[in-house]
């Protein structure tokens, strides 16, 4: 029997292999495509259909594992045909879109392989333009959604009216229609229940307060006959009763503006107050207590007063007072300006907003007005000091006779109002502070001010000094034609040490020119204050002539002494060598160099700064290698540089230096010391060994000229040869 059961599946297998092959030997080619498992795994011996109710394959060893009721279904329901890699792995692939494309093809946003009921957290929670919160956590999409094959998902109308118009329209309480609400209906609900209202009623422009909200109130205790279109919020508009039955005082009969809140609050509709500020006439000190009553300046009910003046009540107080009589004076009916709600008397007055404030001596011992206001005489006019200290002046004898000094009658100039007997002139007044020794030892007037002279205007030095002038001899002034202007060298703290400051002529002294401490002759000989050429040689021509280190008449060195030479000390010149565009560095500045060490019998006049203009001697007597017999060029920083003459560097360019181990010995390689342009490469490069690398390589020949064709740079052929 089991003979028999193979002998039929060989035959099956070798049937099927000739029918889709050329003969009994034909290769077998799978309906299936790259699946590489044994037929026997899914097909029986009796035939290719139908395949076995449990085929051996493992789906999950695929891209797509069977999960959820994904397992239940039988193969060729999605392998509808024979090559099975070709079936499409998205849910879109097998299951039609119920949703008409609303959601997309991604099945698996809402579904998942335990069935087609919406699972997934984030869409039941909704997570878009309308989160679901509150009651609407509670729905199933049925809910809003309604018909979920053919329902609209996209596009659905977030607002609240939307699905509940049927609710606005049966609201009775208020009646919504009625009331013409506005089918916004969050203004007033919230997600978490429909029937808890809270209206935010300062989203209207009338937020409620105090009275207004307790005892709790009803829509209807204001909204009268469902009427929810009130435009008119101001007071009297629901009030107009409580005005026209106020009798305490009579709002109608007194013509009381029906803007209550001028008087009353919501925190309660009496008492009453009112803010007497807001007239114009706020009520300050004795217009306040003790407590006042209305009627107490309102006589007979008069609520129209607009006269706000003090007279206006108190022109009897006016008319009556005697200390000064003010009727008689002809004071003022501007009571404030003595006076203030405080205390009608005493009176207190600001003399200050008269433009002649009080001060000092004008106030103490307390004044009273009669002290100037003489005779009653409360029109002065003239603030000048000497209005009223006409005698005072006409009696000064000191310091001199004023009169007779035609001093000017400006009193202030010298006096104020702390004391009239100790004058103190401010001289800066004048245009001309006294300083140092102008004021000490104390100065009298006389001491500048001779016979009495108060009308002194030239302020220059020499009006009073020119004897001192005409007297000074260290150094002399008049032969030395010193200008007359003094302060040039001398100040107020002592005439005697006069300093001039030479920075002022346009060349200021420094170092050596100030210490040791100079005088004027040390350079001004001969009292020769003239000097206008300022250039070092025109005093220091014979330090220049007598220079021999080096001489600088023989190397006929420029004049321009400060190219070398500075103040600090005139005998160590430094010349800055860069200033003829060849600096010195390395070895040509240490050991420290002097300048005959290349400026050979005083040749200063050096054009040529090439190397070998000065190097010409170690070029010729070079050995290492040979530079003349080798033929070197003259250029010597090629290989030379200024911090080390004698380790000469050549750059190869193309070849390492330490090419075959050479270690920057030349003869290695460039064995002619007379001809570097001789090489060799088969002194280190044996013919075994090229031989043996060059085998098969067209035109290889042994010898230097050759090897140097190929190895230009020291590496490989280059492909400059080719094998055979």
């Amino acid at each position: 029997m089991k003979l028999r059961f193979q002998l039929a599946f060989v035959s099956l297998f070798v049937l099927g292999a000739v029918a889709v092959g050329q003969g009994p030997t034909a290769i077998s080619r799978s309906p299936h495509g790259p699946l590489d498992i044994a037929c026997q795994n899914c097909h029986t011996s009796l035939g290719w259909k139908p395949i076995r109710s449990k085929p051996e394959f493992d789906h999950n060893r695929t891209k797509f594992p069977l999960r959820g009721m994904h397992e239940s279904v039988t193969c060729n329901e999605c392998h509808t045909k024979p090559v099975f890699s070709n079936t499409g792995t998205r849910c879109a692939d097998c299951h039609a879109d119920i949703h008409k494309r609303q959601f997309g093809a991604k099945c698996e946003q809402c579904h998942t392989v335990k069935g087609w009921n919406v699972q997934i957290t984030q869409i039941k929670d909704h997570m878009n333009r309308f989160p679901l919160l509150g009651a609407h956590a509670t729905l199933d999409c049925d809910s809003c959604h309604k018909s979920a094959a053919v329902g609209q998902f996209e596009g659905l109308s977030t607002q609240c009216y939307s699905c509940h118009a049927t609710d606005f329209k049966n609201a009775s309480n208020p009646s919504h229609v009625g009331g013409g609400f506005s089918t916004n209906c969050q203004q007033c609900h919230v997600f978490d229940n429909w029937v808890n209202v809270n209206f935010d009623h300062s989203a209207t422009g009338f937020p409620l307060t105090g009275m207004h909200t307790v005892p709790p109130r009803q829509c209807a205790d204001c909204h009268v006959n469902n009427n929810f279109n009130i435009t008119n919020t101001t007071c009297v508009s629901c009030h107009l009763k409580d005005y026209q039955g106020s009798t305490n005082p009579n709002h109608v009969q007194l013509g009381f503006s029906q803007t209550c809140q001028s008087c009353h609050t919501t925190s309660g509709w009496s008492p009453a107050n009112f803010d007497h500020s807001q007239s114009g006439f706020p009520l300050t000190g004795q217009h306040t207590v003790p407590p006042r009553a209305c009627t107490d300046c309102h006589k007979n009910n008069n609520y129209n007063i607009t006269d706000t003046s003090c007279v206006s009540c108190h022109m009897t107080d006016y008319q009556n007072t005697n200390n000064p009589n003010h009727a008689q004076q002809g004071i003022p009916t501007t009571c404030e300006v003595c006076h203030s709600t405080n205390g009608w008397s005493p009176a207190n007055f600001d003399h200050s907003k008269t433009g002649f404030p009080l001060t000092n001596s004008h106030a103490v011992p307390p004044r009273q007005c009669s002290d100037c206001h003489i005779n009653n005489n409360y029109n002065i006019t003239n603030t000048a000091c000497v209005s009223c200290h006409q005698n005072d002046y006409n009696k000064a004898l000191s310091p001199v006779d004023h009169p007779d000094a035609h001093f000017p009658t400006t009193c202030e100039q010298c006096h104020d109002t702390n004391q009239w007997s100790d004058g103190t002139f401010n001289h800066a007044a004048t245009g001309w502070p006294l300083t140092n020794s102008h004021t000490v030892p104390p100065r009298a007037c006389t001491d500048c001010h001779v016979n009495n002279n108060y009308n002194i205007t030239n302020t220059a030095c020499v009006s009073c000094h020119q004897n001192d002038y005409n007297q000074a001899k260290n150094p002399d002034h008049v032969a030395a034609k010193f200008p007359t202007t003094c302060e040039l060298c001398h100040d107020t703290l002592q005439w005697s040490d006069g300093k001039f400051d030479h920075s002022q002529t346009g060349w200021a002294l420094t170092n050596s020119h100030t210490v040791p401490p100079r005088t004027c002759t040390d350079c001004h000989v001969n009292n020769n204050y003239n000097i206008t050429n300022t250039a070092c040689v025109s005093c220091h021509q014979n330090d220049y002539n007598q220079a021999k280190n080096p001489d600088h008449v023989a190397a006929k060195f420029p004049t321009t002494c400060e190219m070398c030479h500075d103040t600090l000390q005139w005998s160590d010149g430094k010349f800055d060598h860069s200033q003829t565009g060849w600096a010195l560095t390395n070895s040509h500045q240490v050991p420290p160099r002097v300048c005959t060490d290349c400026h050979v019998n005083n040749n200063y006049n050096i054009t040529n700064t090439d190397c070998f203009s000065c190097h010409s001697a170690e070029y010729y007597a070079t050995t290492d290698p040979n530079h003349v017999a080798a033929h070197f060029p003259t250029t010597c920083a090629t290989c030379h540089d200024t911090i080390k003459w004698a380790d000469g560097k050549f750059d190869h360019t193309w070849w390492d230096m330490n090419h075959g181990g050479a270690k920057g010995n030349c003869a290695t390689c460039h064995t002619n010391p007379n001809d570097y342009s001789v090489f060799t490469c088969t002194n280190c490069h044996t013919q075994s060994q090229t031989d043996r690398e060059h085998q098969g390589i067209k035109g290889y020949v042994y010898n230097s000229v050759n090897c140097y064709q190929c190895h230009k740079n020291g590496g490989g052929g280059g492909g400059a040869r080719r094998r055979n």
